[in-house]
């Protein structure tokens, strides 16, 4: 969970089960040789543009500017930077620099456009939807996560309008260079983002497929988490993982011991908390919901069979693994302060109870955003905007598909479709996590799903309209650029 923020510097990919993750680097500006069209050939002709060379009009584009070409075949892969207003209602305010990649395949394929909520990464990877049309792909940095920050930054412009119009307005910069169909797609805070921007800009994208998409409505009732808590995976699993956590705070006076010498050893420090006591509960609190996020059933057998009879430092690991020490300290936190504002202004933020630990082995609970958030910024909660996303979805949807997985804490409030909606979809993938996507669901919604992406994206054979059991994804399986990780950019909170 909130140990996966620092894992989205690396991988900010969706799709998948399990995941590794590394440290990763924002790319620098950087002279680049362009040698011209690329030519390849793939599942639907030469790929590239043959009348003039697409960097040159990318670069033509008012505000657009080069930070980095990387190389990979079949594709031309562009970081670049592009001029927005800090508020898209007074532009005359001032701009930053919001960093956007471009995956280019073709000009005459459709456009997938790509977010993940967070920082973009700046290495080539196609979302699934993109495999699935075999097209292009645009992916963007959301706001205030650096280096796409105003500066001064401005907090009070970092809202969800003010993002949807970012996307807007890369939309309107790019679509006369993309022409076709364009299809807006993220998985979970990006599939957030992904459908209020079809809530602000409707009229923009011909289809939405947003992946385990949190949908908090009302901040102050979260009784739906607790159920699913009760419920999830088997009795078995639920009691190890409970034992666990429970002993973690048990035995918290050496674990803190062990927890002090680990962030003297690694500079870390906790003045955004408060204390090294409230990260500790906060990290062991993490745990229960951090192992059904990203780990399947069948990874239970990993966890302490008696947790009584194991050892601190087997309590201490198991907790490190799914939570992780380091996520609370001030150095963990930075990154994504950005979250935390937007979840204790406007998103909300899930409140779970323990049954299964004591009430004076807890000191603080599941703490507020407010505490994740330096207090030199401002924080008011706006309870009405996730009322008016959520009406227009029930109401409005169209040409929109929700993919959820069974196993995902975040699932247990999720978008759902009323008698207004109009060729819109909510699948759940039997036994997957937070990574859940078209692939897992069972076979004839995985048909269906793959059909009407197909068709919003205006590139459904014949076969397939007349027969969505024929539907396949148009572009074949790249190893290196269709990676299956979870897209680790999820805390506790949404």
């Amino acid at each position: 969970m909130r140990k996966a923020l620092r894992w989205l510097l690396a991988f900010t990919v969706l799709i998948g089960t399990m995941s590794t993750a590394g440290a990763a680097t924002a790319a620098q500006p950087e002279a680049t040789a362009t040698t011209g069209t690329t030519g390849t050939t793939g599942t639907t002709g030469t790929t590239g543009t043959t009348d003039e060379d697409i960097l040159d009009r990318l670069l033509a584009v008012p505000g657009m500017s080069l930070i980095q070409e990387k190389p990979y075949t079949g594709y031309r892969f562009f970081v670049l930077n592009y001029t927005q207003p800090i508020d898209h209602r007074h532009p005359s305010k001032g701009t930053f620099q919001q960093r956007i990649t471009v995956l280019h395949k073709d000009t005459a394929r459709p456009t997938v456009f790509y977010t993940g909520g967070y920082n973009v990464s700046t290495n080539p990877s196609r979302r699934e939807p993109t495999q699935i049309v075999d097209g292009n792909q645009v992916s963007m940095e959301y706001r205030f996560f650096t280096p796409s920050r105003p500066d001064p930054a401005d907090w009070s412009k970092l809202d969800i309008w003010q993002a949807a119009s970012d996307q807007h307005r890369i939309f309107q910069a790019l679509k006369p260079l993309y022409g076709k169909k364009w299809i807006s797609t993220g998985g979970s805070k990006g599939g957030m983002t992904a459908t209020y921007y079809e809530r602000f800009y409707p009229r923009d994208m011909d289809g939405v497929v947003a992946y385990v998409a949190p949908n908090d409505v009302v901040n102050d009732e979260d009784s739906a988490y607790d159920r699913f808590f009760a419920g999830v995976g088997t009795k078995e699993c639920r009691d190890k993982l409970n034992a666990v956590q429970r002993e973690a705070l048990v035995r918290r006076e050496p674990l803190e011991k062990k927890y002090a010498t680990y962030a003297a050893e690694n500079g870390y420090t906790f003045t955004t908390v408060g204390s090294l006591d409230k990260a500790y509960e906060a990290v062991v609190l993490d745990y229960v919901w951090g192992f059904w996020q990203y780990s399947l059933l069948a990874d239970c057998e990993a966890i302490p069979a008696d947790a009584k009879s194991a050892t601190d430092d087997e309590i201490w690991t198991s907790v490190d693994t799914i939570s992780g020490f380091s996520f609370y300290t001030d150095q963990g936190l930075e990154p994504y302060t950005p979250y935390y504002y937007q979840a204790g202004t406007q998103l909300g933020a899930p409140t779970i109870h323990f049954p299964h630990i004591e009430k004076k082995y807890l000191r603080y609970g599941y703490q507020p955003p407010r505490n994740f958030v330096p207090r030199s910024i401002p924080m008011t909660f706006r309870p009405s905007a996730m009322r008016d996303v959520d009406g227009w979805v029930r109401h409005h949807a169209h040409h929109m598909l929700f993919v959820y997985g069974q196993n995902d804490p975040w699932g247990a409030e999720r978008f759902r479709l009323g008698s207004g909606a109009r060729d819109a979809y909510v699948f759940t993938a039997p036994g997957l996590n937070h990574g859940a996507n078209v692939a897992g669901l069972v076979a004839d919604q995985k048909a269906l799903a793959t059909a009407r992406i197909l068709a919003w994206a205006g590139v459904a054979s014949a076969t397939v309209q007349a027969n969505p059991s024929a539907a396949r994804p148009l572009a074949a399986f790249d190893a290196k650029l269709d990676r299956r990780d979870v897209e680790r950019d999820m805390t506790l909170r949404p």
